[in-house]
C-alpha cells in the first residue's frame, strides 16, 4: 500500500498537521522538524495526493503564466518558461501555461475566464499584459494575486515581481556602439503594445544624446521581436540613401533577422555592420558570429517572480519586486565602424 500522511506523521514524530504544514512550505516551522519530515516521507515513498492537498489547504496548487500568444515560440518566452518551472517544483505546485492572444477584442474577459476554469491561486504575468492597467485593476477587484515580470504600467500599490532598467541597459549599449566609432545607428524597435519597446526605445535616444548625435525618425523602423520583423527592419535602414553602420534590434530574435538579412546582402558583420540585440538568450550564443546583447536574466526573473508570487499565496505581506542586474555581452557581431563609406547594398531577388 502506498504511505500516507499518517505513516510519515508517526515516523517524523510530528502531527499529521506538521506534516501538511511542511508539504505546503508553510512557515514558522523549525528547520529540524522540516528536515525530519522530508527525511521520513523520502524513506517511505510518500507522495502528497494533489487532490486532498487541494481540499484541504482551499488552494489549486497551481500558477499560471500568462502571455501573448505571438510570443510562443520566443526564446525570451521559454527562458522564463524554465525558470518560473524551478521555482513552482521547489515549492511542489504546478504551473500552466496560458497563451492568449493580447490583441483580442476582450484579452480581459479571456483571462477572467481562463481564472473562472482553472482556480490558479495566482498569475505570473509578462508585458503586454503585465502593463495592462485595466487588467492589473480587475484582478484586483476580484482578489487575484498576480507577480509581474518587467512591467511598466504603474497601479498605485506596490507590485510584486521583477524588472531591470532596460532604459539604462540600453542606452549604455548606444554608448558602446559610439566607442566603437559608430555615427549613424539604426534601431528596430518593439512591438506597440510592449512596455519594453517605449523603455529600450529611450535608452537609444538617451544614448545618442550623451554622445551628442542627433535623433535621426529614418534610422527607427518598427519592428517587433521576432525574427521574421528583424528582416523587415533591417531590408529599411538598409535601402536607405546612407544606411547605417549599426543596427540596435529590440531583442535578440530581431537582431538575428537583422543578421540574416545583412548576410543576404552580401555584407559581413561587423566589418560592414555591426549588429546588437538584447536579452542574451541562447540563440545569441548559438549564432555566427555571437552576437553583442544585453544580458537580462530571463531564467532568473521567471524564477524569482513565481518565488514572489508563491511568497504572496502563503503570506498576502509578503513578496516584493525585485531589481535585477544586466550586463553588456559583448562578442563578435560588433566592431569598429567602416573606414570608409560603403556603397548602399541592395536586396537580393527573393
Amino acid at each position: 500500500m502506498p504511505a500516507r500522511i499518517e505513516d510519515v506523521a508517526a515516523t517524523a514524530g510530528v502531527s499529521m498537521k506538521t506534516v501538511s504544514r511542511v508539504f505546503n512550505n508553510e512557515p514558522n516551522v523549525r528547520e529540524k522538524t522540516r528536515a525530519r519530515v522530508e527525511a521520513a516521507a523520502k524513506a517511505l515513498n510518500y507522495r502528497p495526493n494533489p487532490s486532498a492537498r487541494g481540499l484541504a489547504g482551499n488552494r489549486s496548487y497551481l500558477v499560471s503564466l500568462v502571455f501573448d500568444d505571438p510570443a510562443a515560440g520566443s526564446s525570451y518566452i521559454m527562458e522564463i518558461i524554465v525558470g518560473m518551472l524551478v521555482a513552482c517544483e521547489q515549492s511542489r505546485y504546478s504551473a500552466m501555461l496560458r497563451p492568449l492572444e493580447y490583441a483580442s477584442a476582450d484579452h480581459i474577459g479571456a483571462v477572467e475566464d481562463s481564472i473562472a476554469r482553472y482556480r490558479p491561486d495566482g498569475l505570473v504575468l509578462v508585458p503586454p499584459f503585465a502593463d495592462d492597467v485595466k487588467l492589473l485593476r480587475r484582478l484586483d477587484e476580484l482578489g487575484v494575486r498576480y507577480a509581474t515580470i518587467s512591467a511598466k504600467a504603474k497601479i498605485g500599490h506596490e507590485r510584486v515581481g521583477t524588472i531591470l532598467d532596460e532604459r539604462k541597459a540600453s542606452a549604455e549599449m548606444i554608448a558602446h556602439a559610439v566607442a566603437l566609432g559608430h555615427r549613424r545607428i539604426g534601431h528596430v524597435a518593439g512591438p506597440l503594445p510592449h512596455g519594453g519597446r517605449a523603455w529600450r526605445l529611450a535608452g537609444y535616444r538617451d544614448g545618442l544624446r550623451r554622445a551628442g548625435l542627433p535623433y535621426d525618425e529614418a534610422l527607427v523602423v518598427d519592428g517587433g521581436f521576432s525574427f521574421e520583423a528583424g528582416i523587415a527592419g533591417a531590408r529599411h535602414l538598409l535601402d536607405l540613401d546612407e544606411p547605417p553602420t549599426a543596427i540596435f534590434a529590440a531583442n535578440d530574435d530581431s537582431a538575428c533577422g537583422v543578421m540574416h538579412e545583412a548576410f543576404e546582402r552580401g555584407l559581413a558583420i561587423p566589418r560592414d555592420l555591426s549588429v546588437f540585440g538584447f536579452d542574451d538568450t541562447p540563440t545569441s550564443r548559438h549564432v555566427w558570429p555571437g552576437l553583442t546583447t544585453v544580458r537580462q536574466p530571463c531564467r532568473d526573473m521567471g524564477r524569482i517572480a513565481a518565488e514572489q508570487l508563491l511568497a504572496l499565496i502563503r503570506d498576502p505581506t509578503a513578496g516584493e519586486l525585485v531589481h535585477v542586474p544586466y550586463e553588456l555581452q559583448i562578442r563578435q557581431s560588433s566592431g569598429p565602424a567602416p573606414s570608409r563609406p560603403r556603397p548602399r547594398p541592395r536586396s537580393r531577388t527573393r
